[in-house]
């Protein structure tokens, strides 16, 4: 199977279009349309169908996608070892990390290392591990307990990065001191595997009280704004609090301290991901936890 016709089988699988992914990789759709015939007709399946107006992937489309991003992520690593540090960095973050510590460690990386490019994914701890480990991405921030080494995911390498101070954000009208006091039974946060979730959830006891309801949210701005509204508490690191344009009236309950790795797959790194441990550490120090 051609590396092209697999990205750009790739491209259409996300996109749900063969115009947008056109658009997207620079080609004509009838080039799009051709390349994806050919892949049909070499592995003489139907890859796409249709629901309304988006291309959805057949049962043998969700097999071979799995497959397309391993191949393709083995050849890039392929190249980067036998070539020195080039081709692409594949890099999972937290929606947190992206938005309050990651900037500068980018600007470091693309100034020492031009000739990488970068693909930067947002998405919540426990499926960025999951990522990593399938080849889906080179490495990741996630926010991990301060756990021995010997309980950490197994196949991942892990360097601390920031330690991040956790606070309660909630209504104006909460006057709670502990967690377990806070009377608003209602918790703003991400989709499951989120590892803020999963710590707010054992403070307040969300986990072992049936009066707790999540209300899942996409962003930290519509979480602050539910909590300003009286309907929801929610727990965030502080150094996205800094970052926010928070009322003043919201009481703030500390609750705790998590310490953010970057993660990459046992063994030793490839040239990116190693070029990425050094702009890493120059800018929060060899062993890390930066405030």
């Amino acid at each position: 199977m051609d590396p092209t016709s697999l990205a750009i089988f790739l491209a259409v699988a996300s996109q749900g279009s063969v115009t947008r992914a056109a658009a997207q990789l620079g080609r004509a759709p009838s080039n799009v349309t051709t390349r994806m015939q050919q892949l049909e007709a070499e592995l003489g399946v139907t890859l796409f169908g249709r629901a309304g107006k988006r291309m959805r992937l057949t049962c043998a489309g969700e097999r071979l996608q799995g497959y397309a991003q391993r191949l393709l992520a083995l050849s890039d690593e392929a190249r980067q070892v036998v070539g020195g540090a080039a081709g692409t960095l594949r890099l999972g973050t937290m929606e947190s990390t992206a938005a309050s510590r990651l900037p500068g460690v980018l600007a470091a990386f693309h100034q020492a290392c031009p000739q990488i490019r970068l693909e930067v994914r947002t998405g919540p701890s426990q499926a960025l591990q999951a990522q990593v480990l399938d080849g889906r991405l080179d490495a990741a921030f996630v926010a991990l307990d301060p756990i021995p080494l010997d309980e950490a995911e197994p196949g991942l390498a892990r360097q601390p990065a920031w330690r991040e101070s956790l606070v309660l954000l909630l209504p104006a009208h909460e006057d709670a001191v502990h967690p377990e006091s806070v009377r608003t039974r209602s918790l703003a946060a991400f989709a499951p595997g989120c590892a803020y979730r999963a710590l707010a959830e054992r403070a307040l006891g969300a986990t072992i009280n049936p009066a707790w309801r999540i209300q899942e949210m996409g962003s930290y701005h519509a979480m602050i704004a539910a909590v300003a509204a009286g309907a929801c508490v929610t727990l965030l690191p502080q150094s996205v609090l800094d970052l926010s344009p928070v009322p003043a009236s919201l009481p703030r309950l500390p609750i705790g301290d998590s310490v953010t790795h970057l993660v990459w797959r046992t063994g030793e790194p490839v040239p990116a991901v190693q070029r990425f441990i050094e702009a890493l550490q120059a800018h929060t120090g060899p062993s890390g936890l930066r405030g």
